[in-house]
């Protein structure tokens, strides 16, 4: 089974098109667990991240039952160095065994023989002597390109060689998205010319309906999103900027297709940090996971209203 039938299939069984962001800072952590992990390891870089794997571990456990995917964003791991590195990579195999889709958010975007790196190590085989490895080994991961087909076919290859799958991003939720995204070339915004690019690149590896080649398209574009959705029929598309970017569930009826399926939907900080959110106030620090819950269910049932 190809990785994008395995998502299909996480999300009709939790009949829920919703991604949690594991995209975790220091200010997100409740003081008891920096407290405690500082204690034992020191203000380190070790100690900042052994707090990041606590918090994540504690959203993960109070939330896996309810959702298809989780999306790591690499850098805010990258920014604790190899310590940090090592959470990502325990994260991914955490949430995996959670029976979780995971998608690398790393955004790479390079060519030739560096492009085949990236893609090998975040979602391939490597070869060490006679023995392999899946150093990183997430379900998808996220791909600019900027560089053209050079920069993206080798992830593709690698998706065809090991069954994941990848995110292009098209047309992002950044309010400045639009300086280079919106320009007009020959007639038409460079989004909808990278979204043909898509559409081409997704021929290399269908599975049914669609295509281990996803799209990125923000939440806070809507009718661009419509537009899109319309242009890449056989595309499943990752939608950033739900909740603290100002998306809401009213602005993603249009990035589903008719079969009620084709999106998914990205909330990060909304529901990791929803603690210290006053609408959730009544959850203490200690319960920062349970306030994560109730934060997946509200946003469940406003994607569900959006289409009643």
């Amino acid at each position: 089974m190809k990785m994008v039938q395995k998502l299909i299939n996480n999300i009709v069984k939790t009949d829920a098109p919703i991604v949690v962001g594991l995209d975790p800072t220091l200010k997100f952590v409740p003081q008891y667990i920096q407290k405690a992990c500082f204690e034992e390891y020191g203000e380190t870089l070790k100690g900042a991240a052994e707090a990041i794997w606590q918090f994540n571990k504690g959203i993960i456990d109070a939330t896996y039952d309810l959702i298809p995917a989780v999306k790591p964003q690499i850098a805010m791991y990258e920014q604790f160095g190899v310590e940090g590195v090592e959470v990502f990579k325990r994260t991914v195999e955490y949430c995996q065994s959670k029976g979780l889709i995971v998608i690398g958010d790393i955004k790479r975007g390079d060519i030739g023989s560096t492009s085949t790196a990236y893609a090998v190590g975040h979602l391939g085989i490597v070869k060490v002597g006679s023995k392999t490895y899946a150093p990183f080994s997430e379900d998808y991961a996220t791909v600019n390109p900027y560089l053209g087909t050079d920069g993206v076919k080798p992830f593709v290859d690698v998706c065809n060689e090991a069954d994941k799958g990848i995110f292009v991003l098209v047309k992002t939720s950044n309010p400045s998205s639009g300086e280079f995204q919106d320009r007009i070339i020959d007639g038409k915004p460079l989004y909808e010319h990278v979204a043909d690019k898509v559409n081409e690149w997704g021929a290399m590896s269908m599975d049914g309906e669609y295509s281990n080649v996803g799209a990125v398209v923000g939440a806070t574009y809507p009718e661009q999103g419509k537009i899109l959705r319309e242009k890449m029929s056989k595309t499943f598309i990752l939608v950033p900027g739900y909740g603290a970017q100002g998306g809401k569930g009213a602005d993603l009826v249009h990035f589903f297709n008719k079969d009620g399926l084709g999106a998914i939907i990205n909330s990060s900080r909304g529901i990791i940090a929803a603690y210290q959110n006053e609408k959730y106030a009544k959850f203490s620090e200690q319960e920062f996971a349970d306030a994560s819950r109730a934060a997946v269910l509200d946003m469940k049932e406003d994607i569900k209203s959006a289409f009643n």
